[in-house]
């Protein structure tokens, strides 16, 4: 195989034998992967619907299998790629390891080139955080529905309201979840630029702003991302929502990116 464009790793507090379950099991899959999925391995590993890139129907074939690795094709818009699972011991659990080839450029992603596979990176993103929390017993975040043009999800963060805003809006806390970044300026009329303000000078604009409670953030584009925060039993109902772009091309990649960090938050 290929040297991967696409490699991600994390360590679950789970046998290698329970985690392959996981990873095989249909009922399982159809909890932290996708809506639908059909499993009959050393033969067929299927899986599709709105939570899938490209998802109608399954385009997958399977390429290899053993008690420690699935390998298969995925092909999403006419274009074929491979991706792998890999399961192995961890002092602290399992560790699995999910590559994939043939992926989009960055650039041609920023530029709205690379159509449904711009998704991949963030869809495996957010599907091996929800992987973690599955295996942990933890309620997972919610998926992207890549049929709907309503980017809309709500989940409970176990902090008080004021803890979690801080985490969003607080650059160096913001960074420790993110893995980015950030420049922000915490008042209305204050900028939000993702990779600091030399990179992004303009930013987005705080046109809400209030600590504990709510912010919203516009962009040069046009587009809205609010946040709103409610005490709910000594934990955190957030509530995240994107507006204000095209209803015919929602951006999926980013809003899935948007989720896979909220589940790092959460953790």
């Amino acid at each position: 195989m290929t040297e991967p464009d696409l490699r991600l790793s994390a360590v679950v507090p789970a046998t290698p034998k329970v985690v392959y379950e996981a990873l095989t099991d249909p009922a399982a899959l159809r909890v932290w992967l996708a809506e639908h999925a059909d499993v009959d391995l050393p033969g067929k590993y299927e899986f599709w619907g709105r939570f899938t890139p490209d998802g109608a129907e399954p385009h997958q074939r399977v390429l290899h299998v053993d008690e420690r690795t699935i390998r298969f094709a995925w092909t999403v818009e006419g274009v074929e790629s491979t991706v792998e699972f890999q399961v192995a011991d961890d002092e602290d659990g399992t560790l699995v390891t999910l590559s994939q080839s043939d992926l989009p450029s960055f650039a041609d992603v920023l530029a709205d080139k690379a159509g449904a596979r711009g998704a991949l990176q963030t869809f495996w993103t957010l599907s091996i955080a929800n992987l973690a929390d599955y295996l942990a017993g933890r309620k997972l975040t919610p998926r992207c529905d890549f049929t709907s043009s309503e980017l809309r999800a709500s989940m409970v963060i176990d902090a008080a309201p004021d803890a979690v805003f801080d985490s969003m809006t607080k650059p160096e806390q913001f960074s420790r979840w993110s893995g980015a970044n950030v420049d922000i300026e915490p008042y209305v009329g204050g900028r939000f630029a993702m990779g600091g303000f030399e990179f992004d000078q303009s930013g987005a604009e705080f046109v809400e702003f209030e600590p504990g409670r709510k912010a919203t953030l516009r962009f040069a584009d046009g587009m809205i991302d609010s946040w709103e925060l409610e005490e709910s039993d000594g934990k955190t109902r957030l509530t995240v929502v994107q507006s204000g772009f095209d209803p015919t091309n929602p951006p999926y990649p980013g809003w899935a990116g948007w989720l896979s960090g909220l589940a790092a938050m959460r953790r």
